[in-house]
């Protein structure tokens, strides 16, 4: 079995930056170096992705930054001992031991175990002060092997310490004076912060005095607890950040639900209040059957989620979901344009039912790309049309997941559709995704029968909101939200002149300011929603959807474009994303500029409103279309006026590449992180 560590995978004492993103950037590219990686980019891109989604600090001054990656070709660890400590996340102050967990795709069970047995080696105070304490990185090496069980003088303990942690407690499991609890901790990657929670519950347990069994969910396998330990348990952890798995094996328990990372950071606590609900005959059940979210389920985390986060959240995951529905139709349509010719959308439905590809409408007319070209533009039109039809339903349908777990989905989906059918939109998909989820989360909270629990989920509660949501919608709700709807597209498609382009202005504002975050998405879920409603007589909701994808290419190009007009002022890290966001900015994916604003906010954000506001202004003004919601630039087909669309792209990206350059030169000027250049120690 390959080595996970090797001297050439660890750095002493040494800056890599003040940023998350540049440390794993720099560790990446050992790993990469190494020839453990077949690219530094794509290894970064997937090990940030996951430090976005939660932080990786831990209490102790460590982080453990890791992801499963395509790019990685051996289990690897790169370590780093920072001279300079860097902000993770962790809520006692900032990180000094870095360990970087790559991890292929497809790795073998071997290679999983070891890693979470690394990850649990770090909560240890000795393990911890003796790497802070290593001469050389061969002393790191050493260290690691043995924590692993494979150097000498670790292979016998590594054999009979396998899995203890987990299950202490289990000795004492019969004895009738202690408290029980069982838990289930989970991340999203399953390598190491599923068995640093595990451990961390357990030693605050010992510490208690409580019977402490935990349920590890990773990638190195899961061994479930058995029913009986569940039975006599009185009370139920979950550190989770995806689904619990069968969750149902402990229906009727009280528990409480927090991130993973809180089982790190705060065990003691979570454990007392797990107590607290069993207390409490009114306190929180697990219900029969309802799985997790896989956002830390609202019924579980209500105490540490603020009520605007909370709606937050289900919008994005609403709108998440909502997003592949509307690519892949938005796309198809544009297709059915291209072979088909504006007039596809009066005769689709006739070519396509009757199959007529040697019979096209008289009045149809000669088409650019002849019969089969436009039997081929009617097939996809089609096809485009009916997923476009699953705009406003799957918003609903997936905000009701967030809000209920699986039960809310169906209620979800009903509210959308009758949304649709009233003509309510996507105001109307919002309210009605609220009104199923809230109704499917109420029902699943109210005790049931054990007879009725395995009903609840699958018939009762979506029965019931179903009823309750689409009522109020048919009943109250849905004429007023339709209403407003078609005041607002009205509005909207009469605009002309100074108050198009005012809109494009706040349009790419929304875009610029947090980069794919929820005001983001908003502006692009208002344009893709009017898409539906557009046609050749109707063709502001194309105007707008250009300006949003105009909006959103302009942040990731001009940073691509400030890396190479100032190198000065851009670290190595940096200039590598460069390269990246050139590609990404074209295919319109303004995540690409993230990097940049997560280290200089105050700079990048600003600026990038500045090109984005101008950009969304010079496409409306030019009245420029687009019938495709997404592809950027490689969807120059279906875009009306490209020239000057591109130049309203172009004006934006030169405006935000200098803006952000004089920013860095003349506004509280900070020299950049040297990451060429980084010491190591022997």
């Amino acid at each position: 079995m390959t080595e996970l560590i090797a001297p050439e995978l660890v750095v002493l004492d040494a800056s890599l930056g003040s940023s998350p993103a540049d440390v794993i950037r720099h560790l990446a590219g050992l790993v990469a170096d190494a020839g453990r990686a077949t690219e530094v980019e794509g290894l970064f891109a997937d090990a940030y992705a996951r430090e976005q989604k939660t932080a990786t600090g831990v209490p102790g001054g460590i982080a453990i930054p890791h992801c499963r990656s395509a790019a990685v070709t051996e289990p690897s660890l790169a370590m780093a001992r920072l001279s300079e400590t860097v902000d993770f996340g962790a809520k006692d102050g900032n990180a000094d031991l870095v360990f970087f967990i790559a991890a292929p795709e497809g790795a073998d069970q071997e290679h999983l175990k070891l890693l979470a047995k690394l990850a649990r080696s770090l909560i240890k105070k000795d393990f911890t002060a003796a790497l802070r304490a290593a001469a050389t990185r061969e002393d790191v090496v050493a260290l690691v092997n043995d924590a692993l069980g494979l150097g000498p003088a670790g292979a016998t303990t590594a054999a009979a310490g396998a899995g203890a942690a987990a299950q202490v407690g289990l000795a004492n499991a019969a004895s009738g004076g202690h408290k029980r609890i069982v838990a289930v901790t989970a991340c999203p990657t399953g390598i190491a912060h599923t068995y640093m929670a595990a451990d961390s519950l357990v030693a605050a347990g010992k510490e208690k005095g409580i019977d402490v069994q935990v349920e590890t969910q990773g990638s190195a396998g899961s061994t479930p607890l058995p029913q009986s330990v569940i039975n006599a348990a009185d009370a139920v952890v979950f550190a989770v950040d995806v689904d619990v798995r069968d969750k149902e094996r402990f229906a009727g328990k009280p528990y409480v639900q927090s991130p993973v990372k809180r089982g790190i950071d705060e065990p003691g606590v979570m454990l007392d209040e797990a107590l607290k609900i069993a207390a409490d005959p009114s306190g929180r059940r697990v219900a029969a059957a309802a799985g997790g979210s896989s956002s830390a389920s609202a019924s579980g985390s209500d105490r540490a989620e603020s009520g605007g986060a909370k709606l937050k959240r289900v919008l994005l995951t609403g709108v998440s979901y909502m997003i592949p529905f509307v690519a892949g139709g938005g796309l198809l349509i544009a297709l059915g344009f291209l072979l088909g010719g504006y007039d596809i959308t009066k005769y689709a439905d006739t070519i396509v039912l009757k199959n007529n590809l040697f019979n096209l409408p008289a009045e149809f007319g000669p088409q650019a790309w002849g019969p089969l070209g436009a039997y081929l533009g009617a097939v996809l039109f089609k096809i485009g049309a009916l997923s476009m039809g699953f705009l406003v339903p799957a918003l609903a349908g997936y905000m009701g997941y967030a809000l209920a777990d699986r039960p809310g989905i169906a209620p979800g989906f009903v509210a959308g559709a009758v949304a649709g059918f009233m003509g309510a939109g996507f105001l109307g998909g919002i309210v009605g995704g609220l009104l199923a989820g809230y109704t499917a989360h109420w029902l699943a909270s109210l005790p049931a029968p054990r007879w009725l629990r395995g009903l609840m989920p699958v018939a009762i509660i979506p029965l019931l909101a179903s009823i309750v949501a689409s009522g109020l919608m048919f009943v109250v709700l849905g004429g007023p939200i339709a209403w407003i709807t078609t005041w607002l597209n009205t509005q909207l498609t009469g605009m002309s002149g100074a108050a198009a382009v005012t809109l494009g202005i706040i349009l790419g504002l929304m875009m610029c300011f947090d980069l794919g975050g929820p005001v983001n998405k908003v502006a692009y879920a208002f344009a893709v929603a009017g898409l539906s409603a557009a046609s050749a007589d109707n063709a502001a909701p194309y105007h707008i959807m250009a300006a949003v994808m105009a909006a959103g290419m302009v942040p990731p190009l001009a940073m691509a474009l400030a890396t190479v007009l100032d190198h000065k002022n851009f670290n190595a890290t940096e200039h590598e994303n460069g390269k990246a966001a050139w590609l990404l900015g074209a295919s319109f994916i303004s995540e690409g500029a993230i990097p940049f604003a997560a280290a200089d906010p105050l700079r990048v954000i600003p600026a990038s409103m500045l090109g984005g506001a101008i950009t969304g202004a010079l496409s409306m003004a030019f009245g420029a279309g687009s019938k495709a919601p997404h592809g950027g630039i490689f969807v120059f087909f279906a875009i009306d006026n490209f020239v000057m669309w591109v130049i309203s792209i172009a004006v934006g990206v030169v405006v935000t590449a200098l803006a952000t350059i004089g920013l860095k030169r003349y506004v509280g000027k900070k020299a950049p992180q040297a990451a060429e250049a980084v010491p190591v120690a022997a």
